[in-house]
């Protein structure tokens, strides 16, 4: 009977474990965060969703020191660009020895590079892999981010590291499994979820084009399942912890709805944008307004400062209106990329214009507390380019101004609903994993039936 309960148990989700005891869990860790460690490196391949600011640097850092120590080996941790040097300095911190590699070079111990130098390096020279701000991937094409799950495959030990998932974002929860080696993000959808492009079903997800829905009765094990293998927190008191110093300062979120000052052809007042055609028109109509409100709103403030943006025409126009910026674009070599954001971190330079798609995983920005936004589809872009500074460690309020036109406000509607729905997505994780321990563990069968006289 015990070997039937284990069957079924096995059959809702995997809760095997190929890691080891941990070896070297040091007191400045957290009583969270060595939580977090020593589950992931029992687990051997595994997610840790913490949110920004929760320490999943020195997290990473002590799981990479101590597959180091266990193997006699080789770690490699994978960084966005100009998160390299900031892992550094944290090792530093923490007395932990670590290395920044650049030419695909792996020394004995811990490595540190960006995921641009991926390609100089071979998979072989090390025991463990660490995807710093594993939810970046997306923003990389898809030749790079089945090169990283390739890099990955044969790794015994590998860790991500992220925050807050997208939104329903569900295939990232399924290209996270198949990078350390459970579902692939295919079989996950076969396996949770039914084709159904024909529903209106808020819960959809797409994929390749089609449309997604849980299957009936696989919301609950899907989420049982996405538990074995990762595990999410947006406060230690999600797990039971102390919150302590992790309370966050207060967030002012500021809405800016400019006016056009030419409106669409044929029309004689401003009328919300339709569909992602008529959106884009108007925020490239808009350009000029709304970055002048920005430099209105920046420019003389001599406080530290970032503006996101999403056009190309964007960031070099509010770069040419605030007289000590610097703009972080697409074009730069990444040296020089590295070399801006690194004098935005130092303060030695007041304004960071970039877009979130290049600056906005990854950085520790707390000495700033103003930033600009021009709203998008993409609440995780969003999210991550808010939590630049405003994270644990922030001790002032951080204003948020947003700036659309009355044309786009329905993108702005839209934002807000995806923030409620990630809200609830990583409170359904959270609740799931809080009862982990109860939901792997086999039913305990005591009821007797009797077998029919005939069998």
């Amino acid at each position: 009977m015990s070997d039937y309960a284990a069957f079924i148990a096995g059959k809702s989700q995997d809760d095997r474990f190929s890691g080891f005891e941990p070896i070297w869990t040091p007191d400045f860790l957290f009583d969270f965060q060595a939580m977090l460690v020593e589950w992931a490196i029992r687990k051997g391949k595994s997610a840790v969703f913490a949110d920004c600011g929760l320490g999943k640097t020195p997290i990473q850092l002590v799981w990479a020191e101590n597959v180091v120590r266990h193997t006699n080996g080789s770690v490699l941790i994978l960084t966005p660009l100009a998160v390299a040097s900031q892992t550094m300095r944290e090792a530093e911190k923490f007395g932990i020895t670590a290395h920044r590699s650049v030419d695909g070079t792996i020394k004995p111990g811990i490595n540190i590079a960006n995921y641009e130098r991926l390609h100089l390096f071979d998979p072989n020279d090390v025991e463990g892999v660490v995807c710093d701000e594993s939810s970046i991937l997306k923003a990389f094409d898809g030749v790079t981010r089945a090169a990283i799950t390739e890099f990955m495959r044969t790794r015994p030990y590998r860790l991500l590291c992220t925050a807050t998932a997208a939104p329903n974002d569900y295939v990232e929860l399924g290209t996270s499994s198949e990078a350390i080696g459970d579902l692939g993000y295919m079989d996950m959808l076969s396996r949770f979820f039914k084709n159904d492009q024909n529903s209106a079903n808020p819960n959809r997800l797409w994929s390749g084009g089609a449309q997604w829905r849980f299957k009936g009765h696989a919301e609950t094990p899907f989420w049982r399942w996405v538990c074995s293998w990762a595990r999410a927190m947006r406060r230690p008191s999600d797990a039971g912890f102390e919150d302590g110093a992790f309370i966050l300062p207060e967030l002012a979120q500021r809405e800016h709805i400019i006016e056009a000052r030419t409106l669409k052809e044929g029309m004689l007042f401003a009328t919300p944008a339709v569909g992602l055609r008529e959106q884009r028109e108007e925020r490239r109509r808009t350009i000029k307004e709304r970055c002048e409100k920005v430099a209105e709103l920046v420019t003389d403030t001599g406080e530290p400062a970032i503006c996101w943006c999403h056009l190309n025409e964007e960031g070099d126009r509010i770069t040419r209106l605030i007289p000590d910026a610097i703009q972080v674009s697409g074009k730069d070599p990444d040296d020089e990329k590295e070399e801006k954001f690194l004098a935005f971190s130092s303060g030695d330079a007041r304004v960071l214009v970039t877009k979130p798609v290049i600056g906005a995983w990854g950085m520790n920005w707390q000495h700033c507390r103003h930033m600009t936004f021009f709203p998008s589809h993409s609440f995780e872009q969003y999210y991550q380019g808010v939590r630049r500074c405003w994270r644990f460690g922030q001790t002032d309020k951080v204003v948020v101004d947003s700036i659309t036109s009355d044309g786009e406000r329905r993108v702005l509607e839209n934002l807000q609903r995806k923030a409620t729905s990630a809200d609830e997505m990583m409170s359904s994780l959270i609740g799931f994993m809080n009862d982990a321990d109860t939901l792997i563990q086999p039913n305990q069968f005591t009821a007797k039936e009797e077998a029919p006289a005939w069998l």
